[in-house]
């Protein structure tokens, strides 16, 4: 997935908190936050303030899913309401790996990740 294709999915998912979420999707949409607020920084105040709030909604969706990808509650993500403590434990769950299919759903397969590795069979 890249970086165009995992906005656009957590932009279509607004407030689908449901299913799962890989890595790359959950990165890619964490560094557009990430410029859309700094650039809107830059500007404004107001207009930092509403992309925040455009981007509050989306972004929970897809750190839920990202959870549910591992096999975790998304209720989990209140842990980030404890300072150091709780943002190391989701910082280490984000970084893990996609598990097998779960009760959130079954495993997706990256689109540009190769089932064989080239020159083997």
């Amino acid at each position: 997935m890249n970086f165009s294709q995992a906005v656009t999915v957590c932009l279509r998912k607004y407030i689908d908190f449901s299913g799962r979420a890989g890595r790359p999707e959950f990165w890619w949409f964490f560094l557009f936050q990430f410029v859309v607020m700094i650039v809107t920084g830059m500007v404004s105040n107001v207009l930092n303030g509403i992309a925040g709030l455009a981007l509050l909604l989306p972004g929970l969706a897809v750190g839920a899913r990202r959870l549910h990808d591992i096999d975790k509650s998304g209720w989990f993500l209140l842990l980030g309401l404890i300072p150091v403590i709780g943002w190391l434990f989701l910082l280490y769950w984000a970084l893990q790996p996609s598990g097998p299919a779960n009760a959130y759903g079954p495993a997706e397969a990256a689109p540009d990740v190769p089932t064989v590795m080239p020159g083997q069979q």
